[in-house]
């Protein structure tokens, strides 16, 4: 084995293979850049080596600097992670070159792979189902909109390179193609340096399903079955889980032998994923193969007990693979969620900045519930602008689907992170949603489920009764313990009352003298017994109200507080009873209206502004292209206007909620 490995990459995953080599006796060496020099992975490594300044073509993506840092450290092999170099034929060359191990696949089979229209016409001939479309090279928009009218709409323009949802667009009319082609072609020259792209028919409603596959050097090739990815946002996974709810056994076989036999006709050696979709009708199509780890493997190591990163750094020694086919066993249900820093409330939008709490729930692992953490920050780091924003990956494991999510969604709500916008509201809000519970999935999920974006979720009566309670409990906490004046009812009280409004409803509560046990009675004869509940300090709240167990994350705010549970971010206001009457009659304050300014939605760089002072223009007309996190956004207008004022250009660089441009009515 190994002595000693470097890890050309950064944040979770580099982070997650020095776990594995650790407990195999590998030393690791990070590479790191000037944004990362305090980063998690680097105080992991047993080394590390600085590669750069932060972008990541001048750091993480510069081969000469990484080859010298295995030199310099005597690193005899290179582990390249997922994203950056992992899927570059000529780093995996250079490597070889220079006598480092490469822990992947050969150069061959990562260049067959990494083209998809070469991949396509391989998958094809090893018998490998394909989607119809056309696989040679497209240079200008008139020949796209040619082959989609002959393949018939909608379609599916992608980076030949592309990779992680960049370079892709669905056109569904010849009105699209033109713009549709130009920004996939941009995205795949910024994001791959290649903006070759191609055209295949786009299947809808389909489901995207992927095998993983492990091969050896020695011509042995097993596959450990499927994950279903199809919660998409943008093209990028969001959560995804093992085994699929939609396969049956024979389908999982085809799949299965159809990966294993692409797998074999590149010669592949390590871990790799072989892409499909599926339609309705289980019929499955090539979509693509990754030669790299997947971000998603964990839902494959908790049902199969393999460790991926193991048998990687033991086929990249030359090992024989330890299993065959008929030794893989799956067992129980796993389901990732995927934590990003980004703004579920404005459309998701990238988020910056310094994680200011930063606290994931405790990992655990029995025979009834196992919740795993990986991660590559820690409370205090920064989410850099430079790189992909993703915090964590929280999976967790059950012996059934329904446990794994229920696990899955009790996990979230322990999870605490402040400073930067984060999707643990919307994660938390789809493991409740009914047809995902129900496994009704497709890749158009979250279009379809949340088609004007997400806004919060609205919690039922008796769960906002629950919440009120707490609220209620931890306020009257708040008086009798002295934090707040207390009142004469509080000082020596029979019977409290207090009222909680949540938006437009209110509670009445009674609040009896008790030696032990906490009981509110609420207006209609109700009795909540509080078992625990907020204590002064906590930003996250571990409840059980009759017998029920919630955990809420609580922050003090004037009359009462913020609460967070299962998507719903509510406040709720705690007041005297004849208080409460009073408030139904205040005048409430109107919001200022902002629909005159076009703000840049996240910190971004304008790459092109597509109007003028004094033109006029319509709703749905482009306004301006912000690139952020390397993924192009096309600001429209969202009404008639003329344009009064522009406030930037293109290569201005702007915070969140800066103003571009500013409009007066026509």
């Amino acid at each position: 084995m190994f002595s000693k490995i470097l890890i050309a990459n950064r944040g979770e995953i580099a982070c997650r293979i020095i776990k594995t080599a650790r407990r195999m006796g590998v030393q690791t060496v990070a590479i790191y850049s000037d944004a990362d020099r305090d980063a998690l992975h680097v105080k992991m490594a047993d080394e590390a080596v600085h590669v750069g300044a932060a972008p990541a073509g001048a750091s993480y993506l510069n081969i000469d600097r990484i080859i010298a840092a295995c030199k310099q450290t005597g690193a005899v092999a290179v582990h390249p992670g997922y994203g950056f170099l992992s899927e570059n034929p000529e780093f995996a060359e250079r490597l070889r070159q220079e006598g480092i191990y490469f822990i992947g696949p050969p150069v061959k089979a990562i260049e067959a792979m990494g083209d998809k229209i070469t991949s396509k016409k391989i998958a094809a001939k090893a018998g490998v189902s394909t989607v119809p479309g056309h696989m040679g090279l497209i240079e200008n928009a008139k020949e796209a909109a040619a082959i989609a009218g002959k393949i018939g709409y909608p379609v599916m323009i992608k980076a030949s390179a592309g990779g992680g949802g960049k370079g892709m667009r669905i056109v569904k009319s010849e009105a699209e193609v033109a713009e549709g082609f130009e920004r996939a072609k941009s995205e795949a020259a910024s994001s791959f340096g290649d903006d070759r792209v191609f055209i295949e028919k786009y299947i809808e409603q389909p489901r995207h399903i992927e095998i993983q596959v492990l091969a050896d050097a020695l011509g042995n090739c097993i596959h450990l079955g499927e994950r279903e990815c199809s919660i998409q946002r943008r093209n990028q996974k969001v959560i995804e889980e093992a085994p699929s709810p939609f396969l049956d056994a024979p389908t999982r076989a085809k799949m299965g032998e159809q990966a294993v036999a692409l797998a074999k006709a590149v010669n592949y050696v390590s871990a790799g994923t072989v892409e499909f979709i599926v339609d309705k009708d289980r019929n499955f199509y090539f979509l693509e193969m990754n030669t790299r780890l997947q971000v998603e493997h964990p839902v494959t190591e908790l049902i199969t007990g393999l460790d991926l990163v193991e048998e990687m750094l033991r086929i990249a020694d030359g090992q024989k693979l330890r299993w065959t086919q008929e030794q893989i066993r799956f067992n129980g249900w796993a389901v990732e969620a995927r934590i990003y820093a980004e703004d579920p409330y404005r459309n998701f939008l990238p988020s910056t900045g310094r994680l200011k709490r930063y606290r994931p729930p405790t990992e655990e692992a029995s025979a009834q519930l196992v919740v795993r953490n990986d991660t590559g920050v820690e409370e205090g780091g920064e989410i850099s602008p430079y790189y992909d924003p993703m915090i964590a990956k929280l999976v967790t494991w059950a012996p059934s689907r329904t446990e794994a999510i229920d696990g899955l969604a009790v996990a979230l709500d322990q999870s605490e992170i402040e400073g930067v916008g984060n999707n643990i509201p919307f994660l938390a809000a789809v493991t409740q949603q009914d047809r995902f519970r129900k496994g009704r999935l497709s890749t158009s999920y979250i279009a379809e489920e949340f088609p004007a974006g997400f806004s919060g979720v609205e919690l039922d009566h008796d769960t906002l009764q629950t919440l009120a309670a707490l609220a209620c409990r931890a306020a009257f906490q708040l008086e009798t313990r002295g934090f707040i004046e207390p009142t004469p009812l509080t000082r020596e009280h029979v019977i409290a009352e207090r009222s909680v409004i949540i938006g437009d409803r209110r509670w009445d509560f009674s609040i009896p003298k008790s030696g032990e046990a906490f009981v509110l009675m609420t207006d209609h004869g109700q009795g909540l017994l509080i078992e625990d509940g907020w204590q002064p300090g906590a930003s996250l709240t571990a409840t059980e109200i009759d017998g029920r167990t919630l955990y809420v994350k609580m922050d003090r705010i004037t009359s009462g507080f913020r609460m967070r549970y299962r998507g719903a971010d509510i406040t709720a206001k705690v007041v005297m009873p004849h208080v409460a009457d009073l408030m139904r009659i205040m005048p409430k304050k109107a919001p200022p209206d902002m629909s005159r300014f076009l703000l840049c939605p996240m910190p971004g760089q304008i790459l092109r502004m597509d109007v003028a002072e004094g033109d006029v223009v319509e709703e749905g007309q482009s306004l301006a292209i912000v690139e952020a996190m390397k993924m192009e956004n096309v600001l429209r207008a969202e009404r008639r206007a003329r344009v009064a004022r522009i406030n930037a250009g293109a290569g201005d660089i702007l915070t969140v909620d800066a103003v571009i441009m500013e409009f007066e009515a026509v």
